[in-house]
């Protein structure tokens, strides 16, 4: 008990350190998680002397921080934005993983003298993008929605094949025709089971009657968690069913859709935050000093070899323009995927495992630089960085607190005397307006002359000085009706 204050202040320390180091990486155009690696290794055996070193932690907790990092990236990917790519998309997180793993397994054995389970080990590791890292590095690119389209699909569906080929390579399962099959069937069923689930999650959202407005975004979250574990329990892929079920969710017509976005944008990155430390946390400088060269090597392999032709071959049927496949190439950054990856035959105690480990550190850390660095440059050599190309326009709750404004949600329940009052009638306070009324699933902004209906929600902006006022005269006329005042109803 006496440690417990230590460590909840150290973590607290290292959260607040991670949140404003956000801030630093966007000035620099470099995705955090560079900063939050720094961040573990100074709290290790090479800083402050914390020794960590369970694989098996690590890959456990790595595993359930990407569920929440897939799940906070499906609910907040507009269908919308991504349709157009999906085929392009679908190509880049199954064609392209393959002749990735294809190319780079062959190299690396031929150049770092692996034998060919753990070459090919090296592939599939390697094969992932990440989404934390390409998007913080894309978000003030500029470039054509399609192609952020294509990436953000493939940095959320790659994972799922990834990890199957890391997951029979590490476990020594047979190769033989039947491999082809049980990946399509892993695949397949995580599709199939994410969009159920999604939808099963949606339609019951929807019509539950929670007694909280907080209990709805971690319903959501809850659904995508299932959704994980079942598939995993079916032998399906769980990754993709997670990401599936939450690209549902986050389109579909949730209550308080807005609060849960929210609540799964800070859980995302308090997932990225402890995945990144941790992940820091069990690295040891001095042998990532000794993968320097294998780490360049493979980086090399990845970058100028495996990824343009793995992109290539996939958008052949697409007919990309050779300047949006240079793009998409260079953009495929390697992030906390492909460590976590790399955990999983560390854990199987495969003989030169930790060699992987160490190599896609250093992989991660020069391919992040390279890459991050240069990304908005390229796109201006290629023409693809338009002044005039829309950005996404970002839309919160959080600016009311700016404009010292707060929002109320009304429900008018059976016996109401706001039943059938009229908003000239309900003589709000000044500082407060009616703003909208949400009646029978459909809502509409408010005229004087409509009246209020039993089962209609309405809300109202108020700032905070008139919002005690406010809610006086609402629970007055509730009681008496628009003569509350005159009635001797107060509202208190």
């Amino acid at each position: 008990m006496g440690e417990l204050p230590v460590v909840l202040g150290l973590g607290s320390a290292v959260l607040l350190a991670a949140v404003l180091a956000v801030r630093f990486s966007t000035r620099l155009g470099l995705p955090s998680l560079l900063l939050y690696l720094v961040i573990g290794v100074l709290l290790g055996e090479a800083g402050f002397g914390i020794q960590f070193s369970d694989p098996f932690l690590t890959q456990a907790l790595g595993l359930a921080a990407l569920v929440m990092i897939l799940a906070e990236g499906g609910l907040t990917t507009r269908w919308s934005a991504v349709k157009p790519a999906l085929g392009q998309g679908v190509a880049l997180s199954t064609v392209a993983v393959g002749l990735s793993i294809a190319i780079t397994g062959p190299a690396l054995h031929w150049l770092l003298g692996l034998d060919w389970r753990m070459a090919l080990l090296w592939g599939a590791v390697l094969s992932s993008t990440d989404s934390a890292a390409v998007f913080s590095v894309l978000r003030g690119v500029g470039v054509p929605r399609r192609i952020v389209g294509a990436l953000e699909l493939e940095s959320g569906i790659n994972d799922a094949p990834a990890y199957i080929a890391v997951v029979v390579l590490a476990e020594g399962t047979r190769i033989d025709w039947s491999l082809p099959l049980l990946v399509v069937y892993e695949l397949g069923a995580g599709l199939v089971l994410g969009l159920l689930l999604g939808l099963a999650g949606a339609w019951a959202l929807r019509r539950a009657a929670l007694p909280a407005t907080g209990l709805y975004p971690l319903a959501t979250v809850a659904v995508c968690v299932v959704a994980y574990s079942s598939g995993q329990l079916l032998h399906a892929s769980g990754l993709l069913a997670t990401y599936v079920a939450a690209v549902v969710l986050g389109n579909s017509r949730l209550p308080h859709r807005s609060d849960t976005l929210s609540f799964a944008e800070g859980l995302g990155w308090l997932a990225q935050i402890g995945l990144f430390v941790l992940l820091g946390l069990f690295a040891s400088p001095e042998r990532l000093l000794e993968s320097i060269v294998p780490g360049l090597i493979a980086a090399a392999v990845v970058l100028v070899f495996a990824r343009p032709v793995s992109v290539l071959v996939s958008q052949l049927p697409f007919k990309v323009p050779l300047r949006e496949q240079v793009f998409l190439s260079w953009a495929g950054l390697r992030g906390a995927v492909p460590i976590v990856l790399a955990m999983i035959p560390l854990s199987h105690a495969m003989p030169g495992a930790q060699r992987l480990v160490d190599a896609v550190f250093v992989l991660v850390i020069v391919l992040t630089l390279v890459q991050g660095l240069t990304l908005g440059p390229l796109a201006r050599v290629l023409r693809l960085k338009a002044d005039t190309e829309p950005k996404e326009i970002e839309v919160d709750a959080a600016p009311l607190d700016e404009l010292q404004a707060e929002l109320l949600q009304v429900k008018i329940q059976p016996g109401s005397r706001l039943h059938g009052v009229y908003l000239s009638e309900l003589r709000l306070p000044a500082g407060a307006s009616l703003s909208l009324i949400v009646r029978d699933g459909r809502s509409f902004t408010p005229q004087r002359t409509d009246r209020l209906q039993r089962g209609d929600q309405i809300l109202i902006v108020s700032t905070e000085s008139a919002r005690e006022a406010a809610e006086r005269r609402i629970r007055a006329v509730d009681r008496a009706g628009p003569l509350a005042r005159w009635k001797g109803e107060s509202g208190s």
